[in-house]
């Protein structure tokens, strides 16, 4: 029993150096985006906070009740703060407002009921109460509680990612700065953690004590596993801490609004493919797709479309996100070079970089997307 409990102390320590380590690192480092620093550098903090319960000796427990009352509290801050931290960093425009304080609701609620049944007792009372706290019905609320917190939350987040991509797609066109697949990855990391904690302390209410003692050894394994991936991630890829503006609408909430309906008119469809003809010609004869970075609002400027009007012509009439709609005419201008024998000279490295994309492993996967051959098997062929 003692070595298990040696392993968690110090997998326990490990965690929580590591957390605080990353989160003065992400307080003190120079950078735009400030307020997401901030929020993931107080997400690491409840993180840290409670972990450390783990080696709170119970001496010091018995001399504190209140504070170890209050840590558990804590708990119901970590997601909310964990959700604005997913949003500040998909839009750049983000900022706290009055009405987030709405979040800490679960949390001040269970501060109030803690006042009422906890803080007031006396030592003694509170003893009883930490040493059965497993039978209580207050701490099984506040399991219950946070268990919805995490269902909530986990659905919550998915649709700011979900409302991220369809954004990204309909007006940007550069996906190495897409950072939906890294919070994808993030999210359902942390929330596989979280849906397996519960599970873990689900375990407390039962007889297989020594299944708790493993859960728990296991849970704060993985803890430490998700902080450590987490950490060489952001020292890696810091480009991926870029978003974009909240304000930006979907197609389908522009034509909403507008009381747009799918059908069109004769005189309309005529216009319509009067300007997707406009729209072609000008893609093919003046390749704005070879700039790594063009947005669909930069394309607006370049072709006097209004970017309103373009987003819908693309995304809605042409039926492509603006995402794909470019990078068609890349893989295109691409397959053209690999076929041209005065070209043969030029890398494939040198070839991705001349027709608008800045990763490798971006253009290969939509170069066979678009032909299903690598570039070089179609060089080749």
């Amino acid at each position: 029993m003692m070595n298990i409990d040696s392993l968690l102390n110090v997998m326990s320590w490990i965690s929580v150096f590591v957390s605080l380590l990353l989160a003065f690192f992400l307080l003190t480092v120079t950078t735009k985006n400030k307020l997401a620093n901030r929020l993931f550098a107080l997400y690491l903090l409840f993180f840290a906070i409670d972990n450390i319960g783990i080696f709170i000796s119970d001496d010091f427990v018995k001399s504190h009740f209140n504070l170890e009352f209050f840590r558990w509290t804590t708990c119901a801050l970590t997601l909310p703060v964990f959700y604005l931290y997913i949003v500040s960093v998909c839009f750049t425009d983000f900022r706290l407002k009055a009405r987030h304080l709405l979040h800490t609701i679960p949390f001040i609620v269970t501060n109030v009921a803690f006042t009422i049944r906890l803080y007031i007792l006396n030592d003694a009372e509170k003893g009883q109460f930490y040493d059965h706290r497993s039978q209580m019905p207050e701490l099984y609320v506040f399991q219950v509680m946070l268990g919805i917190q995490i269902v909530i939350y986990s659905i919550a987040v998915f649709l700011v990612l979900k409302k991220y991509r369809e954004l990204y797609q309909e007006n940007y066109a550069n996906p190495k700065t897409s950072i939906f697949k890294w919070l994808f990855q993030l999210a359902t990391v942390v929330f596989a953690l979280y849906y397996l904690s519960m599970a873990k302390n689900s375990l407390r209410y039962t007889d297989f004590n020594s299944l708790w003692i493993w859960a728990n050894v296991m849970m704060q394994f993985l803890a430490l596993v998700i902080t450590c991936w987490f950490v060489l991630n952001a020292l890696n890829h810091p480009e991926l801490f870029r978003g974009i503006d909240s304000k930006l609408e979907l197609t389908k909430d522009m034509l909403h609004k507008h009381n747009e309906t799918v059908e069109i008119k004769e005189n309309q469809n005529e216009a319509i493919a009067a300007q997707i003809a406009v729209l072609k010609q000008y893609m093919s004869e003046k390749e704005p797709f070879l700039d790594p970075s063009l947005t669909i609002q930069e394309l607006s400027n370049q072709i006097d479309i209004p970017v309103r009007d373009l987003s819908i012509l693309i995304n809605h009439h042409i039926n492509q996100h603006f995402f794909d709609f470019v990078n068609e005419y890349r893989i295109q201008k691409a397959m053209s070079i690999l076929k041209n024998p005065l070209k043969n000279d030029l890398t494939i490295l040198e070839i991705l970089y001349e027709v608008g994309f800045n990763s490798k492993s971006s253009f290969n996967t939509y170069f066979k997307k678009y032909t299903n051959l690598t570039p070089t098997a179609y060089r080749n062929a």
